[in-house]
């Protein structure tokens, strides 16, 4: 078999999973859409998509199924997470999936797109840009697959829209209530118990409480995040017999994280792989209760000294099995989604969407979402079949890259684009097989 068939033939059984989905010719349809995303070289819109593929006669197919085509965006993304599941069984940290959660946001020119909201930015940050900006504010949840580098592979999203710019006929939701169903929906799914990471933005009560303390039928999610410097800390509550007056509820205050110096904790020396080294830390870690999680639940909060950074770490986490080693690796993971949203930004054209109504702007970022999480998959796939290392090249800029990115992927499946055009257009005789009848199926399990 030909590097072509082989590598078709792998990207074809992950797109397989997502074939009960989808109607037979929607099924056809969503792999070339998903494929052209890939192959794309810039301008990704639909017909930018296609001519890549060598399918321009099936634009009007396409776009007729991204507005109007049957497409269920949950189911979507419960396919999404089993296939990662069944592609990475042993991705866990601890007895823990690994779920990381941010916001991004997309900018769009026009008032007139669905779903857009308007946004102050600092011309400090952004000195060639308006002040005032029009974007798409999406909130991501995706798993973290442990390694070196770690991995962040997107499967779920939440378009968020202020209230004062709210489209017709949607219901207002906060950004952390679509965190924790986005984390809920996983949990349903997933084999293992969650652990989600997200930052500081999203380290309240609406997000944790909710993680903790699950409805009827849930499990717990533990929660590793940043620690605000002037978090409020409780020793555990000690009852004391014949006490009056009104319950405590809360125990000693303890010392902020930024006074971490009178902590009654020794220092203590550890080493993890932290943003793609191995590196020497310091830290000193505290039982304690926190204002957030409420004061039934126990945490472990902590201090570290990163070799390399200057300031402090403060994370905070409700995993009490996870070492201090686990604790920064994992955190430091977290990163790779930053990472993944620039690759789809600059690599699979986030920031070039075209689509002006509902249906057009979440399909489309689901499918691009969808490509990089295969991408991703396919890589393991690719290195087990023709060796590791073996189909990318170290560029003569960077002699110490030591793993294949996305525009290596892409490049790939872009040497071989004649092959892999000829297969999609091969894939829609699909469509005109004959579908068999309710009887005719029963014959066959009879006979089976």
């Amino acid at each position: 078999m030909d590097d072509a068939k082989q590598l078709w033939a792998s990207w074809q059984s992950l797109l397989v999973s997502y074939g009960p989905v989808f109607t037979r010719p929607g099924w056809v349809r969503f792999v070339q859409w998903v494929t052209g995303m890939v192959l794309c070289p810039e301008e990704h819109t639909i017909t930018q998509i296609l001519v890549s593929v060598g399918l321009e006669e099936r634009w009007r197919s396409i776009e007729a199924f991204a507005e109007y085509g049957a497409w269920d965006r949950a189911e979507v993304e419960r396919a999404t997470m089993r296939l990662i599941e069944e592609e990475q069984p042993a991705a866990r940290w601890g007895p823990y999936r690994p779920v990381a959660v941010d916001d991004t946001k997309v900018h769009r020119t026009s008032e007139r797109v669905w779903g857009t909201c308007t946004l102050h930015e600092s011309t400090a940050r952004c000195p060639n840009r308006a002040e005032t900006v029009r974007v798409h504010n999406w909130v991501v949840a995706g798993d973290l697959l442990p390694g070196q580098p770690w991995r962040f592979l997107p499967h779920s999203a939440r378009l968020y829209c202020r209230a004062q710019q709210l489209p017709q006929g949607t219901r207002f939701r906060k950004k952390t209530e679509l965190a924790v169903d986005l984390l809920r929906q996983e949990d349903a799914v997933s084999a293992a118990p969650l652990i989600a990471v997200f930052d500081g933005a999203y380290a309240n009560e609406t997000v944790v409480q909710p993680c903790l303390e699950p409805a009827a039928g849930g499990r717990r999610i533990e929660v590793v995040t940043r620690l605000r410097f002037d978090a409020r800390l409780y020793a555990p509550l000690v009852k004391k017999p014949g006490a009056n007056g009104r319950p405590r509820i809360w125990g000693r205050r303890l010392p902020a994280p930024q006074h971490h110096a009178q902590w009654q904790m020794p220092w203590r020396k550890g080493k993890a792989l932290i943003y793609g080294r191995m590196r020497k830390f310091r830290y000193r870690q505290l039982p304690c209760r926190w204002i957030v999680s409420g004061p039934e639940t126990p945490v472990h909060a902590f201090v570290f000294l990163v070799q390399g950074y200057d300031k402090p770490w403060y994370l905070i986490t409700t995993a009490l099995d996870l070492t201090a080693e686990q604790v920064v690796a994992l955190f430091a993971g977290r990163f790779r989604q930053e990472d993944a949203f620039r690759d789809l930004k600059q690599r699979l054209g986030m920031e070039e969407c075209r689509a002006w109504t509902k249906e057009p702007i979440l399909r489309t970022f689901q499918v691009q979402m969808l490509a990089m999480t295969l991408l991703r998959l396919l890589e393991d796939r690719v290195d087990a079949a023709w060796g590791e290392g073996s189909w990318w090249a170290v560029p003569e800029w960077n002699r110490h890259k030591s793993h294949p990115s996305v525009l290596d992927l892409r490049r790939l499946f872009w040497r071989h684009r004649h092959k892999v055009s000829q297969c999609l257009l091969a894939l829609e005789d699909i469509e005109k097989l004959p579908r068999r009848s309710a009887g005719a199926k029963k014959t066959a399990a009879r006979a089976a």
